[in-house]
Order: C-alpha cells, then structure tokens, then sequence
C-alpha cells in the first residue's frame, strides 16, 4: 500500500527528547495540534497504555507507535529523527531508537493493519533506515521518505545491458511466443541493480518476484503483480511455486495459464535460465471438484503472510537453532472441534487485531511461540485463535513420503478432515510443505536439498 499521499513535511521533525514519552508529545505537538477534536493527553495515554501492553519496536532501532480512535479522517503519520538515539525499555544501549513513525487512524478504517504491515516492510530494509537517519537534513529526510513510501526508492532500474543478458531476453520472448505463454515471471533477485521489465517484453503481461519489499510502484499496466517469497537458496528459480500458488491465490495466474519464467543465480546480474510452466500440469493434483488451493474463508494475504512466517522460521530458527513448526488457516470452527490445548493459549484474551498475523508486530510473538509443541490455529481473516495445540483429526487414509514425522501427518489429516490449509516447517530439513486435501506440495527447500 502507498503511504506518500499521508506524510507532509511539517510532521517529520528531529526529536530533542531523549526518551520515547517526550518523544510522543513532540510528535503529538506537530501532528493533532490543528486539529481541535483531537485531546492530545488523551492520546498520549492511550499510546503509552499501548506500550505497556505489547511493544511497538521494530528492530533497526524504529519504533512504530500506534492507536486507533474516533475522527473523520482517516490517518495522521509524522516522523521523528534522533540520531543521537532514545532511550526505550528493554532495549540496550547500543540498540537506541533513532526512528519514530507516528500513526493515528480511524478506528473503522479497513487498511489499518495493511498500512502497519507496509511500514514494517519498508524499514526492515537497514539500509532504507540507513539512509533516514543520516540525511543531512530534514528536507532531504522528507523526501526520501515520501519516495520510500511511494514506493520511488525500489523503482526498478535499466538492468546491465550485456550480451548474454541481451541473448537471453530475446530468446524468453521468442519461447514464450513459441509456447503460447501469457505472462512472463521474471526472478528479479538475480540482479542487484534493479530491472526494467516493459523495455524487454511489450507485448506480455509480467510478474516480477522478489525477496525484498513487495510494494514496487506498478506504473505500467504490462506489470499485473509483485509477488514476494522469500528464499534462502542459491538454486535458480528456488521461489518458482511459491510465487505460481501465490499468484494463484491472488487471481493473477490462473490455472490455464502457461508461465515463461527467466532467471539465474541471485546477485549474479546474468540471466541464464529460461523455464516454462504450465500451471494446470504443476498443481493439477490440487484442482478437484471439492476444493480449490485457497479455502473460501482464508482471504489471499493471510496465506502469503503465513508463508512468510514459515518461511523466516526455517531460515532463522530461534537462537540459532533450528525449529520446527505447523500453521493451520481456514475453517477455524470445524479445526477447533479436532484440536485440544496442550498449554495454556498465549493469545486468549488479547484483542483481534492485536493478535492477526497480519499485524507486524506479532512476528516474534509467533516465532517466540513456535518452539511449544503443536499447532497454531489461524482464522481465515489472520486472527490467531491458539497455539500448542494438539491436533487428533480423524486418521484418513494418506500416503506420505518416508521420513516425514507426527507433523506433517497431522497437516495432512486435518486438511483432509476440514477445508483448512496446512503449512510445515520441518525442524530436520527447513523444508516448508504446504497441505491441501491431504495433498502434499513442497514449497521452498534449503540449498542442497534439491528444487528449482
């Protein structure tokens, strides 16, 4: 989501307070002081309430404070510099806060958590923030933030005009012409320097992939989508089927469609892979008369950030260790009647949009919760209903391949017993399997483990 529209210049200032409470009023100062319906205390209280109960840090040293209340607009943002740092509890000296992003919304806007999500995203970049706090002064801050958040900073650049590079493109687009390809996907992580997609393809549609920020300005109408999948190999095309099953649940791609794919090994800058894909044949064991991959109650971003997560867990682990984990999204109602807790719920209590997986700030509550035994259960809108939850669906008839364990035969029952989906994080391999119907599809591997 573009969040330029909503930042002004005098709502980024440089912060003289040392702590995140004189923080907030400054900040509070420049934003709603204009607006007569708004009580600065209250708000005050309210965002520090917010502080008490679940922390707004987002790591790279921004925090990202918010609340949502009653007023006719729909957002108030400004943004806050201390190069210096601040103080903020918990954190350790060296890990002050230099970045401080204000939002306010109205509390029946729908795109709250979006917005939230889009911020999170964007300063995850260290770089990006790199660059924030070291502008050399606050109109040049202003400007690389209304850029960044108009998505300028990601803009695709000319890719390197070489002659294999050249080759290459020419011959993908005499393949997919050959092929009957609808769209082009190019895997954008081969370059480090950026691409210009209509110059090589102006008579396809195109996807472009890519492990970094999803919110590339999509300003030619060639360009129908930016898919973000993280991955952690070397392999070329290692994100292929994750991004096909996203597209899919997008509407994107469709099941018909025949998909001319180009890429190489990532940060090479050289293209030297041409695939072609024909999305009927690669997922047809999923399409059924009874279910299609995306249940009716999971909304499509749900399942990509799940993906996401999962994806993280297996390259990350916790504490340098390697985790294993079950994610089930979808028909909450009939799952629940098929799990039981084996611990206390963490997530019992806590409002909705506190504990949706959508909100950026449960990443390491989730991570953090992955190492109990058993299962998150997640509703089809984000919302965490538990964790540690022992699944005992019916024992359907399933054929799994030899080596996988209790988990991914749990996945496999309960997408079988309820129109759920199912994703795995293996602890032993960092695989991420994702179930439906009982259906296995791997999705991503680790490096050495085979795939694209």
């Amino acid at each position: 989501m573009r969040l330029d529209k909503f930042v002004t210049r005098s709502r980024v200032i440089d912060l003289e307070s040392g702590d995140l409470k004189g923080a907030l009023k400054e900040l509070l100062s420049v934003s709603v002081s204009r607006f007569k319906d708004l009580n600065r205390t209250a708000l005050f209280n309210a965002l520090m309430e917010r502080e008490k109960t679940m922390t707004t840090y987002l790591g790279n040293g921004v925090a990202l404070p918010h609340i949502r209340i009653k007023m006719p607009r729909r957002f108030i943002f400004a943004v806050g510099r201390s190069q210096g740092g601040i103080e903020y509890d918990g954190l350790k000296d060296h890990e002050n806060i230099h970045l401080v992003f204000l939002l306010i919304a109205n509390e029946d806007e729908r795109d709250y958590l979006k917005v939230l999500a889009s911020i999170a995203r964007l300063v995850k970049e260290k770089e990006f923030v790199k660059t924030l706090v070291e502008a050399p002064s606050l109109d040049v801050l202003f400007e690389k933030i209304y850029m960044g958040f108009g998505g300028a900073l990601s803009q695709p650049v000319q890719v390197q005009q070489n002659r294999v590079n050249r080759l290459i493109f020419r011959e993908a687009e005499k393949i997919a012409k050959g092929a009957n390809c609808s769209t082009i996907v190019i895997f954008a992580d081969t370059l480090t320097s950026g691409l210009e997609v209509p110059k090589f393809f102006p008579e396809y549609k195109t996807i472009l992939v890519t492990r970094t920020s999803s919110e590339l300005p999509i300003e030619d109408k060639k360009i129908i989508a930016t898919i973000q999948v993280r991955s952690f190999s070397r392999h070329r095309l290692a994100q292929l089927r994750s991004s096909v099953l996203v597209g899919l649940t997008r509407g994107v791609v469709k099941f018909t469609d025949r998909l001319c794919c180009v890429g190489g090994i990532p940060g090479s800058n050289q293209f030297d892979t041409v695939v072609v894909v024909d999305v009927e044949r690669e997922f047809q064991i999923l399409f059924n008369e009874q279910a299609n991959i995306l249940p009716e109650d999971v909304k499509p971003e749900v399942l990509e950030r799940v993906l996401a997560v999962a994806t993280e867990l297996a390259v990350e682990g916790r504490e340098g260790k390697p985790v294993g984990s079950l994610f089930i999204v979808g028909d909450t109602n009939k799952v629940e009647k098929m799990t039981k807790p084996l611990v206390m719920n963490p997530f019992y209590g806590y409002k909705e949009e506190d504990r949706n997986i959508m909100n950026p700030f449960m990443d390491e509550t989730i991570k953090e919760f992955s190492s109990l035994d058993g299962a998150f259960i997640i509703r089809g809108d984000g919302v965490v209903v538990s964790s540690g939850s022992l699944v005992h669906a019916p024992d359907y008839y399933h054929s799994l391949p030899s080596g996988l364990g209790a988990r991914h035969a749990a996945a496999s029952a309960i997408s079988l017993a309820t129109q759920c989906i199912s994703i795995v994080v293996s602890s032993s391999t960092g695989q991420v399997t994702l179930f439906r119907s009982g259906v296995m599809v791997p999705l991503i591997e680790k490096s050495g483990s085979g795939g694209y």
